[in-house]
């Protein structure tokens, strides 16, 4: 498209609003467009485009600057990314920070620089990893996510959904693991596709389906999505149990339970029972004591796995937000632990990378006794699922093309 000062000078202020990291760029940029309503859609995109272009790549792109703002950046992304010319940009940019730009040297980055994460990330990861995993995980979190689909099993299949969006000129093939998945080529419009209105698909991440895939839910049992958020995982395990048993679906954030509603509506089931609860410790919690067959913690976490599609957050995040986070986990998953009845399966779930919130949370809950691990490998084997990341799941867009996730099984002992 062509470029012009003002299309430019839109994509600099939308910058400049979520450079402060206070809140969710994705939300930052909503509200940008929503107070610049004349913008067409191409003009959009381009600002779209610009601004997670640069939070992709923002320490790299900070490093090639005289002074890291809004207009550098975007300069220095047009160029080093977008790969614009010197000559094109010049009634853009001032001919010293274009030069300044493109003779910057670009060897030896430290490597937090150069994997696009903060040091204090690097520090935590390299205790498991080594500098070449983590600059190769690094540079496949810079790229956007692709586009997955999950079938709802209880309206359709996999192959008729496949048929029916070939049909309407839209390319995808089976995910290579989840049985329920599609990975669509580019990032059709989808939302207002007729199998997404009819509830037939939901767009969810591969990782995110093989959680519910480790649940293992079945028909006619008693089920708790103990995180529900907008509900994602908890239509995908209301769909292996056919709409039948009961599915509490729990949250502590009433917004979050609004967006379920709409998509519950779509999926056709009836078995979902979505439920505001003040904390973990709520008295609907305390009344369901020993009496699930499984349970669902995806516990809030520093999302350091999802940046792909949220490249900012590695910017909100601190190593005290951690150690916050890593005490709420415990205590969610002593909470969840309760309503397990004996024999009754509890999957601890994160789209974390570190090991604090991951590894170290199951350990010390199994510390306490009463649950064994059961290993995540051999639960996916007898569902046909080729996938072995051993006894915890462990999953990374560099190993597996999806977000990172981490998940453990945990058994009641029956006595």
């Amino acid at each position: 498209m062509d470029l012009t000062p003002a299309l430019l000078q839109s994509a600099i202020q939308a910058l400049d609003r979520v450079l402060d990291f206070e809140r969710p760029a994705d939300a930052v940029l909503s509200a940008f467009f929503r107070e610049h309503g004349k913008l067409g859609a191409r003009d959009r995109s381009f600002i779209a485009e610009a601004v997670f272009g640069v939070l992709r790549r923002y320490r790299y792109l900070s490093a090639l600057v005289p002074a890291a703002n809004a207009r550098t950046l975007v300069v220095a992304w047009l160029i080093k990314v977008r790969g614009m010319s010197g000559a094109a940009l010049e009634k853009f940019a001032r001919p010293e920070l274009i030069q300044h730009i493109r003779e910057a040297a670009t060897d030896n980055l430290p490597l937090g620089v150069a994997a696009e994460l903060p040091d204090w990330v690097v520090e935590k990861l390299q205790a498991t990893m080594s500098d070449a995993d983590i600059l190769a995980l690094g540079r496949a979190l810079q790229q956007p996510a692709p586009l997955d689909l999950r079938v709802n099993v209880f309206r359709t299949d996999r192959e008729r959904v496949l048929t029916h969006l070939a049909a309407d000129g839209i390319a995808g093939e089976a995910t290579p693991w989840s049985p329920w998945g599609i990975r669509l080529t580019g990032h059709p419009a989808i939302n207002r596709h007729p199998l997404f209105l009819d509830g037939s698909i939901e767009v969810q991440d591969e990782g995110s389906q093989l959680l519910a895939l480790l649940v293992g839910a079945r028909r006619g049992e008693m089920v708790c999505d103990f995180c529900a958020g907008a509900g994602g995982k908890t239509l995908a395990l209301g769909a292996t149990m056919a709409s039948t048993g009961r599915l509490y679906a729990f949250d502590v954030a009433e917004k979050r339970l609004a967006n379920l509603k709409p998509r519950l509506a779509r999926s056709g089931l009836s078995n979902v029972m979505p439920q505001r609860i003040a904390a973990e410790t709520d008295t609907r919690v305390k009344r369901l004591a020993g009496k699930l067959d499984r349970v669902l913690v995806d516990a809030p976490c520093s999302g350091l796995g999802t940046l792909r599609r949220n490249p900012d957050l590695k910017f909100r995040q601190t190593p005290e937000g951690v150690a916050e986070l890593s005490r709420k986990q415990a205590a969610i998953l002593r909470a969840a632990a309760k309503l397990v009845k004996p024999g009754g399966r509890l999957v601890y779930a994160t789209c974390s990378l570190l090991t604090e919130e991951n590894e170290a949370i199951v350990e010390g809950f199994l510390a306490a006794g009463g649950f064994d691990l059961s290993p995540a490998n051999a639960l996916l084997a007898q569902q046909g699922i080729a996938l072995d990341t051993g006894e915890f799941l462990r999953l990374s867009p560099v190993a597996h093309g999806t977000d990172g996730f981490f998940a453990a099984v945990l058994v009641r002992r029956d006595a």
